[in-house]
């Protein structure tokens, strides 16, 4: 079993209404795992089915995911040299190895533009702002192609220098002390010599302040349009007095977790390139 930076409840150990959404979330991603943030919602009373339910039918009709490719898109990345397959070769990782981490970081690009979106729109309706009512879709806008992640290392599991390489790449891009650890540095801690080849494409960006500005233009993009987003009228009550605390969570993740790794990514993913594919 896996530990996780934030309390959390681990997928294996949901059950009832929590386990139901669990299965809901993974089912709407097209993802075999449910984000750290889903399962940090599941310790507040009441959080996880209101947030769910006040986003759930923006996923569901293709409002977000049509938003996310426009975030995408939209994102100014720092370049970062191009890095071919050979190299991944050289560093003794297989096909299968590439194509395993190409599933990781296709998995959490996809997620993660979403979420910031959706979650910056849950985090805007807690303070009673939001766009227009939101009106069902006629059907269901199906997810994309189903990904299969490996299982979350614990740090404590992972080689003293591994758990070190990737505690020093979570931090790259943020300002805090001790961020929230990321769920993908954790997937992909399963492929060490990419962690090694990952660090010198990311450090200079990191160093130079390229990676933080980027990080803080692609949440101001973000939240500018999440903030247009329709609002859904009838979602699960919360307890009025557990609107800071969910508050706070929201703005954890979307202001430094999710937000930094949407940036990590897509520089990745561009740096890298065909050779994870």
């Amino acid at each position: 079993m896996s530990s996780d930076p934030v309390p959390a409840i681990a997928e294996a150990a949901a059950t009832g209404e929590t386990a139901v959404l669990f299965a809901d979330i993974r089912k709407v991603y097209g993802v075999n795992v449910v984000n750290l943030i889903w399962r940090h919602l599941a310790t507040i009373d009441g959080a996880l089915a209101h947030v769910w339910g006040a986003v759930r039918p923006l996923y569901a009709d293709g409002t977000i995911a049509r938003e996310a490719e426009f975030l995408r898109a939209a994102l100014v990345l720092p370049s970062a040299p191009e890095v071919p397959g050979s190299v991944l070769e050289a560093a003794g990782l297989s096909a299968e190895d590439r194509l395993g981490i190409g599933r990781v970081m296709a998995a959490y690009d996809r997620t993660n533009a979403m979420a910031l979106l959706a979650l910056s729109a849950a985090r805007a309706r807690l303070v009673g702002q939001g766009g227009s009512p939101w009106r069902p879709a006629e059907e269901a806008v199906p997810p994309g192609e189903s990904l299969v992640l490996p299982p979350l290392l614990d740090l404590a599991a992972m080689a003293p220098d591994i758990a070190a390489l990737v505690t020093a790449l979570n931090r790259m891009g943020s300002d805090r002390a001790d961020p929230v650890l990321a769920s993908m540095w954790r997937n992909l801690a399963h492929w060490p010599p990419f962690l090694a080849l990952a660090w010198p494409v990311l450090a200079p960006l990191d160093a130079d302040g390229r990676l933080e500005r980027a990080i803080a233009g692609g949440l101001a993009l973000a939240r500018s349009r999440a903030a247009a987003l329709p609002r859904v009228a009838e979602v699960p009550s919360l307890d009025p007095a557990l609107v800071p605390q969910v508050d706070a969570a929201l703005a954890q993740f979307t202001g430094d977790a999710i937000a930094r790794m949407l940036i990590v990514t897509r520089v990745l993913r561009t740096s890298f390139g065909d050779a994870l594919r």
